[in-house]
């Protein structure tokens, strides 16, 4: 089932951020590091080209997702024109510091008392962009929430005399293209839950990771440690139902009938996941996500190899 999430208040904030972008000089678009494609929104380049603002991209949560991965989204982006991108995590003190040198590299005619830097935060719901905002204000100003689309109207703060920056709300688009994007956008908590169905969810992300990290999933679970009729489980021969069964047996994770609790045992999973206790995990990257656009099914969502010295910076 496709997975397709449009609240009706992101029709006025595509409006507003249309306005502001006209005054604005960089467009700085978080996306979130595990799923850098499928969480960024078409609709920002549409505003963004139309106005001809160059970019910084931030891939933001990284701690949490795999670094060859990111490293490979990171050469990526920095080959497209008027585009710099940089892996962070805002929660991390400290990092979202290097976020304004990076726009007056990109906007070099500016910052100045006569022409002051004017940057916008986009990007999807519960990417960070709020968090982003707090961290170079050094105070708390955006609401932040573990839910998509907390922030609900533009927020305008002066970094310094030469220097503001805009926050926007969370803005999905109408339509999400690729049915496999829906899911990782929801697994990823970027999708309101009354939107999906958790077990759904989390079938999808359970299959994904048995291709692409099963040793991570063996660690947090111990699952050869399990046995099914008298064997002990292989979890290279396992699908996603057979992870979330032995999740819930290893949890015992019951229902007063006596079944096992898919549910509850969904939502333990996802929320492994989004914390990072299963590990640093990478949902898609440069090339599997062009096999994904072609028609080809990868059979896993492996990371490319990074050249050495290659930092992306």
């Amino acid at each position: 089932m496709a997975i397709q999430w449009y609240p009706g208040h992101m029709t006025q904030a595509r409006k507003k951020a249309e306005e502001t972008m006209e005054f604005t000089d960089i467009v700085i678009e978080v996306l979130d590091a595990r799923v850098p494609a499928a969480s960024h929104n078409p609709m920002i380049d549409e505003m963004r080209l139309f106005r001809q603002r160059p970019q910084l991209k931030i891939l933001n949560k990284s701690d949490l997702a795999d670094p060859v991965a990111t490293q490979a989204w990171l050469n990526y982006f920095n080959k497209q024109p008027n585009t710099k991108a940089v892996a962070l995590s805002c929660k991390k003190a400290g990092e979202a510091n290097k976020i304004p040198k990076l726009c007056l590299a990109l906007t070099p005619h500016r910052g100045t008392h006569l022409k002051p830097l004017r940057m916008l935060i986009m990007g999807i719901p519960n990417v960070g962009k709020s968090t982003l905002m707090n961290a170079l204000l050094n105070r708390r100003v955006a609401k932040v929430g573990d839910e998509p689309a907390v922030t609900k109207s533009q927020q305008r703060f002066d970094l310094s005399e030469t220097m503001s920056i805009t926050d926007t709300p969370g803005m999905m688009w109408p339509k999400i293209q690729y049915e496999s994007d829906g899911y990782m956008l929801a697994a990823s908590h970027a999708i309101g839950r009354n939107a999906v169905i958790d077990e759904d969810v989390a079938l999808f992300l359970a299959d994904n990771l048995l291709k692409s990290y099963p040793a991570l999933l063996n660690a947090r679970y111990k699952l050869d440690t399990m046995k099914h009729e008298g064997a002990y489980l292989d979890v290279l021969k396992m699908d996603g139902v057979d992870l979330l069964e032995a999740i819930a047996k290893r949890r015992s994770y019951k229902r007063h009938d006596g079944l096992w609790d898919t549910e509850k045992t969904a939502v333990a999973f996802l929320t492994d996941y989004r914390s990072g206790a299963i590990g640093r995990i990478s949902l898609e990257t440069p090339l599997s996500r062009e096999a994904m656009i072609i028609g080809e099914q990868p059979v896993q969502i492996a990371a490319e190899p990074v050249a050495e010295n290659d930092t992306g910076n």
